[in-house]
C-alpha cells in the first residue's frame, strides 16, 4: 500500500494527480495492479478478519505484487457501529485506518453521525483523503471533498471516483445537513429522479479520463438490497459510462458480479457485506485488459503491529466498557437463530420488543417506536455490560415524548413496512400495539426525493392495528416515545412527526433508557422476551407460520371482564391511561391490587390486575 500525499485544503479541486513511487523504483508497465477494498466495518476492530488481519493481508500481496502495485480502500461506515466509535466520535476508528495503511476513503452515511464539522475534524487527521463527487456545499455548489484521485502505478493510471449515497440525507441525523434556520446546506446530488447523480458521477469520471486515467474505479456507498432504486449502484452503472470497476457498500451485501453500463460494457461490480468478515479484491492486468474481483473470508493471519495498535486502543476505554449494568438468562437476539436470517429490520424480534418497552416505560407513553436500523447488536445470555449496550444502540440518540394522531402512527407504520420482504432500517419495532402486514399488497407510501414521507396514494398493507388491545383510532391524540432522530429530525424519511407537541425533549440517551428499564424497571429480568421472534406484535399476513410460535395477537376481553393482565413496558400510569381514560387513575389501580402489588413503581410483566369501573 502507498500513501497518498495529504493534500492542504479539503474543499474541492478538480484534479488529484498523485505519484505512488519515485520513478527509478515504479513497477514495469504490465505488471498487474492490486486494489484492496472495505466496506461497511463498522468498528469491528478485531471481529472476523479485523484490521489485524487485513493488514498482514496486505502485507503478504506487498511482497507477492510489490508495494507500490497495492492500494487499500474503503466504501464507507467504518467509524461507528460499536463503542470503540461511539465513545471517540471516530477518532479511534481513523487512527487504526491509518495504522492499517489504508489509501483513501469514501463517507457513508454513518460518517455524519457525529456531525459534518466532526467528520472534518476526522478527515483532517487522517493520513489518507475521503473523495466524494456528489457530496456538495450548496452554497458555492461544488464538492467539500476531491471529487477523485489519479494513483500512477508505473505507466499505468487509474482515477478513484468517490461517490456518497444521499440516502445520508434520513440515513443519519437531517438537521446535520441544515443551518440553524432549518435550510439546507448540504446535498448529494439527489434530485431528479437519480439524474443529477448519474450526471454528477459522469463528469467526474470524464475528469478523470482526461486527466490520463487508464482505468477508472467508482468507490461508492451505495448499494442495492432495500435501497432507493434510483440512488443504487447497479442505477449508476446503467446510467454512466467509463466506469471499469464499482467498489460497492451501505447494503451489507457480499457479491462480485459484472453489469452492463449504459453503452452494454461490463462493469464490474463488488462489495464485501459487513464487519470485515471478508476482504475484496480487485487485481488489473494492464497487458492483457482482464479484470478479476474476488471475496476473501476466513483469513487467519494477524500482523503483530496492527494488533499492538488495536490493544492499545481497546486499553483506552475498556475499563468503562467492563462495567456491568444488568444480566440476563436469554438471548435477544436480531436475527433468525436457526438461518441467521436478518429479521430486526424486516420483522419482529426479541430484541426489538425489549427495546421499544424500554422507550415506552422510561417516558412514560402510549406508544414507542424504534427503527431497526438502529438495533446494531445483540445481547447474548449472562452479564449485560456498559459497553454491550452501546454497541446495541451507538449512536447516542436522545428520547422525546410526542403528541401523535392516530393516523400519523399508522401512516408511520406503512412508512416502515413499505419495502418489506426487503430489508430496511426504517422498519418499525413497536410497544403498546399490535399490527399485520399484507404483503400481497404493494406498498403505495409516496416519498419526496430525499426518500422523506409525502403521503399514501393507494391501499395500506398495514391492517389491523391495535392499541393496548383495542383499534386505532385516527383522531384520537396518543403519546408517542422515540428518539430525537425520528421524531424532531425526520430520520429514515419519518417527516410526519415534525410538528406534533414535544411533551418531553431529549430528556434521555436512547442506550441509557435500556440501563434503565433493564436494572431499575425490570430488575434484570427478562424472561417474557424468551421467544425470538418476539411477541406476536408484527404479524405478516403470507408468512404467519414463520413467527417461531409466538402468540397470536392479543384477544380482547370478554364484555364486561375487568382483568388486566401486564406486558413488558407498562406501568400503572399507562394502563391507567389506555384502560381507565386518564393516567391519574392509577391510585385506583393500585388500590384495588395492594396484595400484590408491594411497589407501584415496579410491577411484573403476567400479572393480573382487577381494574375499578
Amino acid at each position: 500500500m502507498k500513501k497518498v500525499d495529504r493534500w492542504a485544503a479539503l474543499t474541492a479541486a478538480l484534479l488529484l494527480t498523485v505519484s505512488l513511487a519515485p520513478a527509478s523504483q515504479a513497477a514495469e508497465a504490465g505488471e498487474k495492479i492490486v486494489i484492496l477494498h472495505t466496506n461497511d466495518v463498522h468498528c469491528a476492530l478485531d471481529d472476523a478478519i479485523g484490521y489485524a488481519g487485513l493488514a498482514a493481508y496486505a502485507g503478504a500481496l506487498e511482497e507477492q505484487y510489490g508495494a507500490d502495485r497495492v492500494t487499500l480502500v474503503d466504501a464507507g461506515d467504518a467509524i461507528q457501529g460499536q463503542a470503540v466509535g461511539t465513545l471517540s466520535q471516530g477518532k479511534y476508528i481513523i487512527s487504526l485506518m491509518n495504522a492499517a495503511g489504508y489509501d483513501l476513503a469514501v463517507p457513508g452515511n454513518h460518517e455524519f453521525d457525529y456531525g459534518v464539522d466532526r467528520l472534518m475534524e476526522l478527515a483532517a487527521g487522517a493520513e489518507f483523503p475521503y473523495l466524494s463527487c456528489n457530496f456538495t456545499g450548496l452554497a458555492a455548489g461544488e464538492p467539500v471533498f476531491q471529487p477523485y484521485a489519479l494513483l500512477d502505478y508505473g505507466d499505468t493510471t487509474v482515477g478513484y471516483v468517490g461517490i456518497c449515497t444521499p440516502e445520508s440525507l434520513t440515513k443519519t441525523d437531517p438537521t446535520y445537513f441544515r443551518d440553524e434556520a432549518g435550510e439546507a446546506v448540504y446535498g448529494f446530488r439527489q434530485g431528479g429522479d437519480g439524474q443529477e447523480l448519474y450526471d454528477c458521477v459522469q463528469a467526474a469520471v470524464d475528469q478523470a479520463r482526461a486527466g490520463g486515467a487508464d482505468y477508472v474505479v467508482a468507490v461508492g456507498h451505495l448499494g442495492n438490497e432495500g435501497i432507493s432504486a434510483q440512488w443504487s449502484s447497479q442505477a449508476v452503472i446503467a446510467h454512466t459510462t467509463g466506469i471499469d470497476v464499482f467498489l460497492d457498500g451501505h447494503s451489507h451485501e457480499q457479491y462480485e458480479r459484472t453489469l452492463p453500463n449504459r453503452e452494454g460494457k461490463d462493469v464490474v461490480l463488488a462489495q464485501t457485506g459487513t464487519g470485515l468478515t471478508a476482504i475484496g479484491q480487485v487485481i488489473l492486468d494492464p497487458v492483457t485488459g482482464e479484470i478479476q474481483a474476488e471475496l476473501v473470508a476466513g483469513y487467519a493471519g494477524r500482523d503483530p503491529e496492527m494488533e499492538e495498535e488495536i490493544a492499545a486502543v481497546q486499553a483506552q476505554y475498556e475499563e468503562q466498557l467492563s462495567q456491568v449494568v444488568g444480566s440476563t438468562d436469554v438471548a435477544l437476539v436480531t436475527t433468525d437463530p436457526a438461518t441467521g436470517e436478518y429479521w430486526v429490520r424486516s420483522r419482529e424480534t426479541n430484541l426489538g420488543d425489549f427495546c421499544a418497552d424500554a422507550y415506552r416505560a422510561v417516558m412514560g407513553a402510549d406508544i414507542a417506536f424504534v427503527n431497526g436500523g438502529g438495533i446494531r447488536a445483540e445481547l447474548a445470555p449472562g452479564e449485560v455490560t456498559y459497553g454491550d449496550i452501546l454497541d446495541l444502540h451507538p449512536y447516542g440518540n436522545a428520547l422525546c415524548l410526542v403528541e401523535a394522531t392516530g393516523q400519523q402512527i399508522l401512516d408511520a407504520l406503512e412508512m416502515g413496512a413499505r419495502k418489506y420482504p426487503q430489508t430496511s432500517g426504517g422498519f418499525l419495532q413497536v410497544s403498546g400495539l399490535t399490527y399485520t402486514i399484507d404483503a400481497a399488497v404493494p406498498s403505495s407510501v409516496v416519498v419526496d426525493e430525499n426518500g422523506a414521507f409525502q403521503s399514501v396514494d393507494g391501499p395500506r398493507r398495514v391492517t389491523g392495528v391495535k392499541v393496548g388491545g383495542q383499534p386505532l383510532e385516527l383522531d384520537r391524540v396518543y403519546t408517542l416515545a422515540s428518539h430525537n432522530y425520528m421524531l424532531k429530525s425526520g430520520g429514515d424519511g419519518y417527516t410526519m412527526f415534525q410538528g406534533c407537541t414535544l411533551l418531553k425533549d431529549e430528556t434521555v440517551l436512547d442506550n441509557q433508557a435500556l440501563i434503565r428499564y433493564l436494572g431499575q424497571i425490570l430488575e434484570g429480568d427478562l424472561s417474557a422476551y424468551s421467544a425470538p421472534g418476539g411477541q406476536g406484535r408484527i404479524q405478516i399476513a403470507e408468512t404467519a407460520e414463520e413467527t417461531g410460535g409466538a402468540p397470536a395477537e392479543p384477544e380482547e376481553p370478554a364484555a364486561g371482564a375487568r382483568i388486566y393482565v401486564v406486558q413488558p413496558g407498562d406501568c400503572l400510569w399507562t394502563i391507567a391511561r389506555q384502560e381507565l381514560g386518564g393516567g391519574l387513575r392509577w391510585v385506583e389501580i393500585y388500590d384495588a391490587n395492594r396484595d400484590q402489588i408491594q411497589d407501584p413503581d415496579r410491577i411484573q410483566a403476567g400479572m393480573e390486575l382487577e381494574l375499578p369501573a
